[in-house]
């Protein structure tokens, strides 16, 4: 069978599977391969595009690629996001030369398929790490962030701009990456004002509890309730129903993963943004530069992994004293002054 009739046959199997299980494809810019004849292949996390959050942040990293370095670019977004192997395996079967998976969820199944197809690279983006298990194949590389340390910083925001020392945290899925966000944010609010109280709930133990924005409004309207005035949340599109709440009772809250201040202009206080994009952008120039290497990268506050937003949007909002004291934070963090927990 010529080359060109076998790779006829994969896009259209491609294809076919994305029809069955409810999924989204599509070749952006310069087609396949792009202009350097180098394909990536993304598939999103549950939330999919446009949660205006973690899946964005991907998103951004994938085209920012296609623009400056010329690779050709597809995207899946799973049906209901228990197909994600399926999406990952056509990527790889079809020509990409990297294969992206955004979010934990992907670990176990991307883990296996880098075995499966030794000669495609892989990337998971908040790859889980299990004490006593060995390290990834060489051509999968782990992608993590210091999720806490960007969270004791928001932490601190929210509780130096609180009128009522009560502060909310408000997870999407009941997990361990997700319980890094509480345990930084606890830390930081406490550290600068130990006498405030923080409110925890979660909106659940499945993936689905990245995409509730009703369980988050709900949430957000109780801890509001009893006396919050600040609420940070680390649950995808489940935080569209936190900014709902907070338009609503005039409150304040942070986002998460990317700038969120369009979301509810009134009320977002700051984000603490981790850089996904960046990682993407990074790990599809080294496959670009030949110089991919498998394992675990982790992006803190020392390398620009994550942050808070601090810009002409949420001035009004965020005053410059606290903005100084919580950026001494940052430097003490990176120091190593200040150790911040992680759960």
């Amino acid at each position: 069978m010529k080359r060109s009739h076998q790779l006829l046959v994969a896009l259209i199997a491609f294809n076919l599977i994305l029809l069955v299980v409810g999924g989204r494809s599509d070749t952006l810019r310069a087609g396949r391969g792009g202009s350097i004849g180098v394909d990536i292949g993304l598939v999103f996390d549950v939330g999919g595009l446009g949660d205006k959050s973690f899946n964005d942040a991907a998103y951004r990293g994938l085209i920012n690629a296609s623009e400056e370095l010329g690779v050709g670019i597809r995207y899946v977004e799973p049906g209901d996001g228990s197909d994600r192997e399926s999406a990952l395996r056509q990527l790889a079967s079809s020509g990409a030369d990297l294969v992206i998976g955004v979010g934990f969820i992907f670990t176990d199944d991307i883990r296996k398929l880098a075995e499966e197809f030794p000669d495609v690279k892989f990337a998971c983006i908040d790859y889980s790490v299990v004490p006593g298990q060995p390290g990834p194949p060489d051509n999968l590389v782990g992608l993590r962030f210091r999720e806490h340390e960007g969270s004791f910083l928001v932490g601190a925001i929210a509780a130096l701009r609180s009128q009522t020392k009560k502060v909310g945290f408000i997870g999407g899925m009941d997990i361990p990456l997700i319980h890094k966000f509480e345990a930084g944010y606890v830390a930081g609010a406490k550290h600068v004002c130990p006498d405030c109280e923080v409110m925890i709930a979660y909106a659940g133990t499945e993936p689905k509890a990245f995409s509730d924005p009703i369980t988050g409004k709900e949430l957000a309207m109780t801890q509001y309730g009893r006396g919050a005035d600040v609420i940070y949340h680390a649950s995808g599109k489940t935080g569209t129903g936190v900014f709902n709440a907070a338009r609503q009772l005039g409150k304040l809250a942070i986002g998460v993963d990317s700038d969120q201040f369009d979301e509810a202009p009134c009320c977002v206080l700051t984000s603490m943004v981790k850089n996904v994009d960046v990682a993407v952008l990074e790990v599809i120039r080294d496959v670009v530069n030949h110089a991919f290497k498998g394992g675990v990268r982790e992006f803190g506050l020392v390398d620009d992994g994550v942050r808070f937003v601090y810009d002409d949007n949420n001035r009004e909002l965020l005053p410059e004293s606290i903005v100084k004291r919580v950026n001494a934070l940052a430097q003490e963090i990176i120091e190593g002054t200040i150790e911040v927990p992680s759960k």
